[in-house]
């Protein structure tokens, strides 16, 4: 049986995540004659773009900006030449993304790096084969959170936690780094909690993020229904796998809806992400409000709300120790390239300085001042 062409097109785009909303978008460019495609994949310059007519292979030479967070990006939608245009096809534009998900690379000029565009979901895969870290949650929390994703984290290979009742420890640890988000235990190995999840990012787009040995790709070939990745042995030692995965690739899931699925991630950097850290952090903020100071440090001040928290218990330690830490690894990297935080960083080194020598000179002087 045939059918008509557009209705062909509506359903292979709808498929991917097209909308009236994309289409309003790319009206412009459907009077270039272009065409509209979802980027599935991307590698050497190159990428795959599922178009009406398919997967389509073509080069992103034209979009190309020296801003490494404006590449083309998996999750993107892209304006592709017409069929019949030449070899190679190219990517002429990409359409403004609704959210992205970036951080920090590792190398020394702190350079942003996309990891996917245009994502709804993002879920942050953790292996309970490994003892938890939660640190590095809250790092992927704070990033999804500030992509404008909603994140949920899924404890992998529940499997090897068959006392329900330890599992259900594990689940409350995570829970309290993670206010506001799901915490879903899965196997990928029994099905436990995979209805739960397909049914969760259903419809949407969806980022699957965590370091190497995670289960990531395991996960991915169980919510596609097929073994669409590679999939290795993590080491029993330490949990982590190599790194199966080395491309970000978009799949269209049966229950509807596409994945993105990312390789094992070594450092997760945060990427002016002020905003998601204080969503994962929402109760220190909240506590915040309650200080006397509004430039309250959470220190030795008077009237600290944050530290009254810390001595009844109500605050574990852990959690603020971690706040700061994120809090100032990100301002480090916004002000490498915004001067205004420069300057305000500076000033407030400049004050702690004068505030230790103070402290130094009355120490020396027996209280005595100059």
């Amino acid at each position: 049986m045939s059918f008509p062409r557009s209705s062909i097109s509506s359903s292979l785009l709808d498929a991917h995540g097209w909308d009236s909303g994309w289409a309003a978008d790319f009206a412009p460019h459907a009077a270039r004659g272009l065409v509209p495609g979802r980027v599935v994949r991307v590698d050497r310059g190159q990428c795959d773009v599922a178009t009406a007519e398919g997967i389509v292979r073509a080069d992103t030479a034209f979009v190309t900006p020296h801003d490494p967070l404006r590449v083309v990006c998996t999750g993107d939608w892209a304006a592709v030449d017409p069929e019949g245009a030449g070899d190679p096809r190219y990517v002429r534009a990409c359409l403004p993304r609704r959210t992205a998900f970036a951080r920090s690379t590792s190398s020394k000029r702190s350079e942003g790096q996309i990891l996917a565009a245009n994502v709804d979901h993002a879920v942050i895969t953790v292996s309970l084969a490994v003892e938890l870290d939660l640190g590095r949650i809250e790092r992927f929390l704070a990033l999804a959170w500030e992509s404008g994703a909603q994140p949920t984290v899924v404890l992998s290979k529940a499997d090897l936690v068959p006392d329900p009742v330890g599992l259900s420890y594990l689940v409350e640890d995570v829970e309290t780094v993670a206010p506001g988000v799901q915490v879903l235990p899965l196997s990928s190995t029994t099905g436990e909690g995979l209805d739960v999840l397909a049914a969760t990012i259903a419809g949407g787009t969806t980022v699957l993020l965590g370091v190497s040995g995670a289960g990531k790709s395991t996960l991915a070939n169980a919510l596609v229904g097929e073994d669409v990745m590679d999939v290795r042995a993590a080491r029993d030692v330490d949990g982590k796998g190599r790194h199966t995965t080395t491309t970000r690739n978009l799949f269209v899931l049966p229950g509807g809806g596409v994945l993105i699925d990312t390789p094992g991630l070594r450092g997760v950097g945060l990427w002016d992400a002020e905003a998601g850290v204080g969503q994962v952090f929402s109760e220190i903020e909240e506590l915040a409000g309650d200080c006397r100071f509004h430039d309250c440090a959470h220190e030795s001040e008077p009237g600290c709300a944050v530290a009254v928290a810390i001595e009844d218990g109500s605050l574990p330690v852990r959690r603020l120790e971690s706040y700061r830490k994120l809090i100032r690894e990100n301002r480090r990297i916004v002000a490498k390239t915004d001067a205004r935080v420069r300057s305000e960083m500076l000033k407030e080194w400049k004050r702690m300085g004068r505030e230790g020598q103070k402290a130094m000179e009355l120490k020396r002087g027996g209280g005595r001042g100059r």
